[in-house]
């Protein structure tokens, strides 16, 4: 059976604005979509007192709005939903861990301010190594997946960006972006951002040559990265971006256009959950398109 791609729902627009996102993916990947609202109990007892089974009704209401907007808008999908009780973050992460991907709603404020991702939608990223897709709240995103139903034609041509760390094994979170790619019918954009050791500080002073010497080799060094990718997908139109700068600033450039923004996380085992890196999550808070975060090793 294939794998579903799941998005997580709490009636709020963001969310909504996830699940449609979802809903186009999954048609996108041939997969059914599951619907899943964590039933979580508030630890602190509100003020004024939520009664259990109100509260309940409540979440049923949401999670049947959700699922039930979803069938009438894409009835060739096939959509389940399900109540689980329990910490959203934990619930999520159970949810993702048998899926194609997990998909959340970030409340938004502005590419300036940054969006609000949220305490749930951070620890899902760290809980899971399963891809964890954020979506903008309307008039955010510019990257929604193109409906595939008229025609795979009418894909719209928007690069996905893909920032690549060459110090490490990126074949993760190439093998994703390419394939986003594939799916959607565009190009990759592969972003690296570089600067001079301190060491070299000084030496272009001294040696013009120095900066376009370690250009050259830093350029050499993504090639590489991309060569295989190159021939498994060679439908895919593929840029490379070697910037000189901080690599989320420059990921978060060129992704202002994107249809979609790949970063990757280092998975690390730790009691406190996973670990999310410096450039993962300036992208997450600043990116307006969809960002997809992909586990590593």
């Amino acid at each position: 059976m294939t794998r579903p791609v799941t998005v997580g729902v709490d009636g709020f627009p963001e969310s909504r604005a996830a699940a449609d996102w979802a809903a186009r993916e999954a048609l996108l990947r041939e997969a059914p979509l599951r619907v899943v609202h964590a039933d979580e109990w508030p630890r602190i007892p509100a003020v004024p007192p939520v009664d259990r089974e109100e509260h309940q009704r409540w979440a049923d209401t949401v999670l049947d709005e959700a699922s039930g907007a979803l069938r009438r808008r894409y009835p060739e999908l096939a959509v389940s939903s399900r109540r689980q009780a329990g910490r959203a973050a934990a619930v999520l992460a159970v949810e993702a861990a048998d899926s194609q991907m997990l998909v959340l709603g970030s409340r938004g404020r502005g590419a300036v301010e940054g969006f609000l991702v949220g305490s749930v939608g951070t620890a899902a990223v760290g809980l899971t190594d399963t891809p964890v897709v954020l979506v903008r709240p309307p008039g955010t995103s510019r990257g929604e997946p193109p409906d595939p139903r008229p025609s795979r034609d009418a894909v719209a041509g928007r690069d996905v960006v893909v920032g690549v760390d060459i110090h490490e094994n990126a074949d993760a979170v190439l093998a994703f972006a390419f394939d986003e790619a594939a799916r959607r019918g565009c190009g990759v954009r592969a972003v690296h951002g570089w600067s001079l050791p301190f060491a070299f500080s000084y030496a272009p002073r001294l040696d013009p040559g120095v900066r376009q010497e370690v250009a050259d080799g830093v350029a050499g060094a993504l090639a590489e990265r991309l060569r295989p990718w190159r021939g498994l997908y060679p439908s895919v139109k593929t840029e490379e971006r070697v910037l000189v700068g901080a690599p989320a600033e420059q990921v978060l450039y060129e992704a202002e256009d994107a249809e979609l923004v790949v970063v990757g996380r280092r998975i690390r085992r730790a009691p406190v959950g996973g670990h999310l890196g410096h450039v993962a999550h300036a992208v997450l808070h600043h990116a307006t398109a969809p960002v997809a975060v992909i586990a590593h090793d």
